[in-house]
């Protein structure tokens, strides 16, 4: 249960002592929350007294009547929007007039309810600022979680391309010197390095457009019937090259006419992550593994490698975002820490799973299964 606190400034004692009875026992609960709110009041008869709680103690809602001693209910109303206070507001009063509620709304009060007012009229009122709150709150949040998440995509960016630009500037001034001479074979190995680099770049700025995409897709996924055998197969004819040059088995075990409801370019997603990486960490001379299955309610997928493995204190970390595992083995390899979280991203929009098993120094298999339903 989370409390929230609601202080209640009116200058008359019944109303503030009718409302802290009212929401004794009050509890506000929303299908979207993970728990439900009940309410502790505080009580003020003047603005001052008002303000003072309000800079000095942790207050949720405010009921706040405009007639007051002192300075007056718009006044203390002021206050809370000129330093934006994260509060919500609703006006309760006598003096109920159209000029006064729009003053109010303009200054930033979120409701306003006319004296009298039943209990119910004043457990309906709070329900709906607890949700306000509830709602602007989270809003606030997610747009902070928001920055932080471009601060940190724009700072790999910059650390991920500063290098490899670097690299390429310089193969690309040792060239234009004629540092070795004018023989242009002189120069394959400056050249093969920098398609390297500019190799590296374009997965790093593809994966941030997945996962951007992922991140901030809305409404439904163009969805249609897809072809898993035939995007399978796409994607083994893709990492077809590399794993010949470094003599590499694919073995594949594949059910005919495969098909899942879904958005083909996700599909492309995972086949193509889960491939690459089999192929990008395995030795040389190694195997990878294909199954694809169906069964009668999901279509599991699995793909296994004889490569590097991970270390059991990696796994954990392995599908969190930017993360890339460092050890001997794998520092030679480009990646932008991207893809796995992409991976698992993508397979849990279609309320599927994916699991890791692996031994450091003999291999790892993944194991994707998609719910038909």
């Amino acid at each position: 249960m989370s409390t929230i606190r609601v202080l209640v400034v009116d200058d008359e004692p019944g109303i503030r002592s009718g409302i802290e009875r009212v929401l004794r026992n009050f509890t506000v609960s929303y299908p979207f929350m993970e728990e439900d709110f009940d309410y502790e009041v505080i009580q003020a008869a003047t603005g001052e007294e008002g303000l003072e709680h309000i800079k000095n103690s942790q207050v949720d809602l405010v009921l706040l009547d405009n007639k007051l001693p002192g300075i007056q209910g718009t006044e203390v109303l002021d206050y809370i929007s000129k330093n934006r206070l994260d509060l919500a507001v609703t006006m309760i009063t006598s003096y109920a007039s159209l000029d006064l509620a729009v003053a109010a709304t303009g200054k930033g009060a979120y409701n306003f309810v006319p004296k009298p007012f039943t209990p119910a009229e004043l457990k309906t009122a709070i329900e709906s600022a607890s949700k306000h709150l509830y709602l602007k709150r989270m809003t606030l949040q997610m747009n902070a979680q928001g920055r932080e998440m471009r601060f940190k995509f724009l700072s790999v960016l910059s650390h991920e391309l500063k290098s490899p630009l670097s690299a390429i500037e310089g193969y690309l001034n040792l060239m234009n010197s004629r540092v070795l001479g004018s023989n242009l074979e002189e120069y394959d190995e400056s050249i093969n390095r920098s398609l390297e680099r500019i190799k590296g770049m374009r997965s790093l700025i593809m994966d941030l457009l997945d996962l951007t995409r992922l991140e901030t897709q809305s409404g439904e996924k163009v969805k249609s019937k897809v072809d898993l055998t035939a995007v399978t197969n796409m994607a083994l004819d893709t990492i077809q090259p590399i794993a010949i040059q470094r003599n590499i088995n694919v073995i594949t075990h594949i059910d005919q006419d495969v098909n899942f409801f879904a958005n083909s370019s996700d599909m492309e997603i995972i086949l193509n992550n889960l491939l690459s990486n089999a192929v990008k960490y395995n030795k040389d001379n190694g195997l990878i593994t294909l199954n694809l299955e169906k069964l009668t309610d999901s279509i599991v997928l699995t793909v296994e490698d004889t490569g590097i493995g991970i270390e059991e204190e990696d796994l954990e970390k392995l599908f969190t975002e930017f993360t890339r595992i460092k050890n001997e083995e794998t520092r030679f390899i480009s990646g932008s820490g991207l893809g796995l979280s992409i991976l698992k991203k993508t397979v849990e929009s279609y309320n599927g799973t994916i699991e890791v098993k692996s031994k450091y120094g003999e291999g790892t298999r993944f194991t994707v299964v998609l719910p038909l339903n």
